[in-house]
């Protein structure tokens, strides 16, 4: 309607969010309370005069709704009180007391109170709550708030320590009503059994009607399942799924009789969009690929916010952030986020309420999982590649078909390291550290001999980086090993075997002794008897690479690890071994970063959106573009399998279809022909006909794509460009050994400090100043450097200050050390500056800051008394030495710190004037600039 006020608009938006929610609006002039279940009234008169909406429920009032314009909704909470008045006023012709479902709204930013809490308490909502649900929770009496405090103390019997921490805390947490917990808890240590272990004290004391068990894959969901399953309560003898209905969602149906529900967030997303999602699109995690545009979720009244009371997120660190989000944000539920790995953005969204912080290094000391070493097989070419030389004959191969010829090399063609098993191959690069790893784990594994005398060794996992690069890894394991098929085995998505049925008879028994993945068993696998871990691939994500870790953490009796290990085996494991061939243990890691806003979409990303139902324009016509390219450079052989793949349509075919689903000219004769054949019928009727004739050009154009078999061989046939494969360059170790050997690990930790803090040296301001003039470090401040010291604690605590430290002592060459390091920092703050004075090349040798300053000190007293003698009083030099020495200790000294000791014990402030008058000022900061150069 044209010319309305901003409340008028508001008010609109309420209506129609009230009508999708199930409640029938009236004014309070044609009120009739049994024209449904719910029934909001407007402008109904109260003593404290007319409340903008008041609901009823079963003819009962139970709420008000106070209407604000748009531009109140960054300060809604003003209006609590006002909102609150409504409710417990006296309505005109009713006996009522105080209603205890209260709204503020906008139309598009909502916040409701239960004033059944025991302390309400207002939270924002993505829309308004049905009426039956109403009707449900008053009947009820107490609130699901109310009712958390029922629960009781915890049996203790058969859970761990930090089990038992981590549902304490999280349950007070409950009791205090924080809307987000974060439970850290090591790979390994039990996350799942926890969160079954609460989750079954919510349902039987708390009465919470269904919990969400959220995760990313299929496989973390089906894991789930399988435990939810085992699960038997340490208060009943029966197993949870004889008491509470599970069930894991594969469809887009959702049933309302359970309690328990697993799902992917892509499925649950396309549950809330009424979408239908294929079963493939959940075998990756949605972090490793990128998303357009979020396509916003809109209210479904089979699935309403408030259909969940609790939603449990696994691998919370990594798939619940930007198009995902919304997922999270359209319940309104408590949220509690598992993880072994978060970083700054999952701290962010759980409100750094950290109910459990139970990492690896505390699991291993209590013997929850098991330590490990890192045993390093460095090559020459994968450090500093190699070259072939123009007019070798060489293999060339395509990557997918694996077919290969013979070329001559038409220029010189230099490779580096990181290019290898993509762009290059080098077989003898495989080979030999493949060979390596057989020549030195019986040294590492000294007790594992077999009944013949042969040496068995442990379960192992390596990680590929493609699969092609594990179809190399696996040919030559089984060649250097001399063993048959069954020996060494791939677990990938596009393996040819059943790669749950692989994983299995890994997990479970003698064969395979070598598994080789890409990503499949990166995460959120169990398998106990593994004891290497070999990668051939770098790893730059800091939690991915700790969760590709935490597959050799976990402990395993001597029992099960001779019964489906090693049955050679004569301890319980102890430990793992990492072997390190790729330079994975020193590279840079970064935290997980959310992706751009408008990224460059590849063709995976496309299909994935697609599948995912985001078909705006953009994506199709992009999509179609590919196609077309595709068309060109693939062969006809290929074309026709595209064509099997595609239920018989062309790529051509595909393409127009694509680009029709948003033409202009396509949409207009399709209303044409609609608008002629319900000629008559009500305009309603008529634009629903339209809109549902889109959707099905749309559709038409996309449901060729829910195919797995079409996307994946859109994909393959795309990547058939040419590896070359040197023959010709033989490889040979240059560096093979433990890395925490002699000089090794303290050149590493150097390596990664220096790493780290220019990885930063832009962002965080200490190290902005270091970087800086020379002249900017009189402003460094004791906060600034404390900010800092605490990031490294935080983010990269085996990068401690003095751990640094020791390690420059143990590699700093003794003619090129200043002054003598075996006396150590004063503290941690000290060592810090020196060493970032040292790695920004302030200082050419590793230096104590508080001598540094000594010598400074010296240098600018012996020019202030160039050419007198004496230049200060000896009371002077007693208070210049208390300057110096303050600014050694805190970095930086302020008129303000002239009031704390040593200074205010000597006169302060007046004392310094009185001694050096109107040079004070130019004093203090001369030393500032002049002690910290």
């Amino acid at each position: 309607m044209p010319n309305q006020n901003p409340e008028q608009l508001a008010r609109d938006n309420i209506d129609k969010e009230l009508l999708a929610c199930g409640w029938v609006i009236q004014s309070k002039n044609e009120i009739n309370l049994i024209a449904g279940l719910g029934v909001a009234v407007r402008e109904y008169q109260t003593d404290v005069g007319p409340a903008d909406y008041v609901l009823f429920v079963d003819k009962k009032p139970v709420g008000v709704i106070e209407a604000k314009r748009a531009e109140e909704g960054v300060h809604l909470t003003v209006h609590e009180d006002q909102s609150e008045g409504y409710a417990s006023a006296k309505l005109k012709y009713c006996n009522n007391e105080k209603l205890p479902f209260v709204y503020e709204s906008t139309g598009e930013v909502t916040r409701f109170t239960d004033y059944r809490d025991p302390k309400p308490r207002s939270r924002p909502v993505f829309t308004f709550h049905r009426p039956e649900t109403f009707a449900e929770w008053l009947r009820q009496g107490n609130s699901l708030r109310a009712r958390l405090h029922d629960l009781p103390e915890l049996p203790e019997e058969g859970l761990r320590d930090c089990q038992i921490n981590a549902i304490h805390n999280l349950e007070k947490s409950f009791k205090q009503y924080h809307p987000k917990a974060l439970i850290q808890m090591a790979t390994g240590s039990g996350k799942t059994y926890t969160a079954i272990t609460f989750i079954y004290r919510l349902l039987k004391y708390a009465k919470a009607k269904r919990v969400l068990f959220l995760v990313d894959t299929k496989n973390l969901g089906e894991q789930a399942e399988q435990e939810f399953m085992a699960y038997v309560p340490n208060d009943d003898n029966r197993k949870f799924t004889e008491l509470y209905a599970v069930t894991r969602l594969k469809s887009s149906f959702i049933p309302t009789d359970n309690q328990v529900y697993i799902s992917t967030i892509q499925r649950m997303y396309s549950i809330l969009k009424g979408t239908e999602l294929d079963e493939s699109a959940e075998e990756l995690n949605p972090n490793e690929y990128k998303q357009k545009e979020p396509q916003p979720v809109i209210y479904n009244e089979k699935v309403p916010i408030e259909f969940f009371d609790f939603i449990v997120i696994d691998e919370c660190h990594r798939s619940i952030y930007n198009l995902w989000k919304q997922v999270l944000d359209y319940f309104d539920a408590f949220q509690v986020g598992l993880t072994a790995t978060p970083d700054n953005r999952t701290f962010g969204y759980f409100n750094q309420n950290l109910v459990s912080d139970y990492g690896y290094e505390k699991a291993v000391i209590d013997g929850v999982l098991v330590p490990y070493n890192v045993f390093t097989v460095e090559t020459k070419i994968t450090k500093d590649g190699s070259r072939i030389a123009l007019g070798e004959k060489v293999d060339k191969r395509e990557r997918i078909t694996r077919r290969k010829f013979w070329e001559e090399v038409d220029e010189d063609i230099e490779y580096t390291g990181k290019q290898l098993d993509r762009d290059i191959v080098n077989p003898s690069t495989i080979r030999t550290i493949v060979r390596a790893i057989k020549e030195n784990t019986p040294a590492m594994f000294p007790d594992r001999l077999g009944k013949d005398g042969s040496f068995e060794i442990p379960k192992t996992l390596i990680f590929a980086k493609t699969d092609s690069h594990a179809e190399d890894i696996i040919e030559i394991v089984r060649e250097e090993f001399g063993e048959e098929n069954k020996f060494c085995k791939k677990v990938t998505y596009k393996s040819d075997e059943d790669p749950k049925t692989v994983l299995s008879n890994f997990r479970n028994d003698y064969y395979p002794r070598i598994a080789v993945t890409v990503d499949m068993i990166a995460t959120g696998t169990d398998i106990r008897p593994l004891e290497i871990l070999v990668f051939m691939r770098d790893v730059k994500s800091r939690s991915y690479y700790e969760q590709m870790k935490g597959r050799g953490t976990r402990t395993c009796s001597l029992e099960d690890l001779k019964a489906k290990g090693t049955p050679s085996a004569k301890f319980t494991k102890d430990h793992f071994v990492i072997i390190d061939a790729i330079g994975v243990e020193s590279s840079q890691k970064t935290d997980s970063r959310p992706l751009e806003k408008k990224p460059g979409l590849t063709l995976k990303d496309l299909l994935q959106n697609v599948i995912m139902g985001n078909t705006d324009e953009e994506i199709l016509s992009s999509l179609a573009n590919r196609l077309i390219r595709l068309d060109k450079q693939i062969n006809a052989t290929e074309k026709n399998t595209f064509t099997e793949h595609a239920n018989g349509a062309t790529i051509h075919h595909v393409v127009q279809q694509l680009l029709n689903a948003h033409d202009p000219d396509t949409i207009k004769n399709a209303e044409t022909i609609i608008r002629k054949d319900l000629q008559g019928q009500a305009p309603v009727v008529i634009e629903a006909a339209i809109q549902t004739e889109k959707q099905k050009i749309v559709d038409e154009a996309i449901n060729v794509f829910h195919n797995p078999e079409l996307r994946n061989y859109i994909l393959d046939v795309r990547k058939k460009y040419d590896q070359v494969i040197d023959g010709i360059n033989i490889d040979e170790i240059t560096n093979i050994g433990w890395v925490k050997d002699q000089e090794a690990a303290a050149e590493l930790t150097i390596s990664n400090f220096t790493a780290w803090i220019e990885a930063h040296k832009d962002e965080i301001t200490a190290l902005q100043i270091f970087y800086g003039q020379p002249y900017r470090r009189r402003e460094l401040t004791y906060k600034m450097i404390k900010e800092l010291y605490d990031k490294i604690k935080m983010e990269q605590p085996l990068l401690d200050p003095v751990i640094v430290w020791r390690a420059f002592e143990k590699v700093q060459p003794k003619e090129d050390v200043t002054l003598s390091l075996s006396k150590g920092p004063k503290n941690e703050l000290i060592a810090l500056v020196s060493l970032v004075r040292k790695v920004s090349g302030v200082d050419k040798t590793l230096t104590r800051y508080d001598s540094a300053v000594d010598r400074n000190f010296k240098d600018w007293l012996f020019k202030q008394n160039a050419g007198q003698h004496n230049k200060f009083t000896e009371e002077q030099m007693q208070w210049l030495r208390m300057i110096k020495d303050y600014i050694a200790n805190s970095f930086h000294v302020e008129k303000e710190d002239f009031e704390l000791d040593p200074f205010n014990k000597n006169g302060g402030l007046g004392k310094m004037w009185q001694l050096f008058g109107e040079k004070t000022d130019e004093i203090i900061e001369e030393l500032n600039e002049v002690l910290a150069a």
